[in-house]
């Protein structure tokens, strides 16, 4: 029984996703090494202290919170987003899965997380949208007629220039 206890608390504080525990209080009782390395703080800064309160910033405090409390009342909670603050004030973008944690007798008695960085894929995200919308900018005000079709020969582009040499605005042709 000892050595499963040990096992998993190994292959918790060694996995490669941040994992985090709260008591029914909502105080930190568990902190792994990706969890101290992603934000900053060290298992010893953490352990004992409300997590919502002091680590989340105010305007994620009541949906983290929910999520944690609606966990606590046994319903888990998968994929929430939310931005944590490391201990340098960086953005790091968290995807949660908050579920249960009970003792051997099944009584709830805490949360666990598991999170996931996703700060570069939301970056990466952020990004792609920037470029597409810079895209359709310059097709929309390139000064030559500009018109797409798909490949069922329907019109699915038509720029301003367009519609100005035709006289059909985008509406008419789309």
């Amino acid at each position: 029984q000892q050595r499963v206890a040990n096992d998993l608390t190994l292959l918790i504080d060694t996995a490669n996703a941040p994992i985090f525990g709260i008591d029914k209080d909502g105080r930190v009782n568990e902190w792994n090494r990706k969890a101290a390395q992603i934000v900053g703080y060290t298992k010893e800064e953490v352990m004992g202290k409300d997590l919502v309160k002091t680590y989340i910033t105010s305007e994620f405090q009541d949906s983290v919170r929910s999520v944690l409390v609606s966990a606590l009342a046994g319903t888990q909670t998968d994929n929430y987003e939310f931005p944590l603050y490391t201990k340098d004030g960086e953005r790091v973008e968290v995807l949660l899965n908050a579920t249960t944690r009970k003792d051997a007798t099944g009584k709830i008695v805490g949360v666990v997380g598991v999170g996931q960085d996703i700060t570069e894929m939301k970056t990466a995200q952020a990004e792609q949208r920037r470029v597409a919308d810079d895209l359709t900018l310059l097709i929309d005000t390139a000064n030559a007629p500009i018109f797409g079709i798909d490949g069922n020969f329907l019109v699915n582009e038509w720029n301003r220039k367009a519609a100005e040499i035709t006289g059909f605005s985008r509406a008419e042709v789309m």
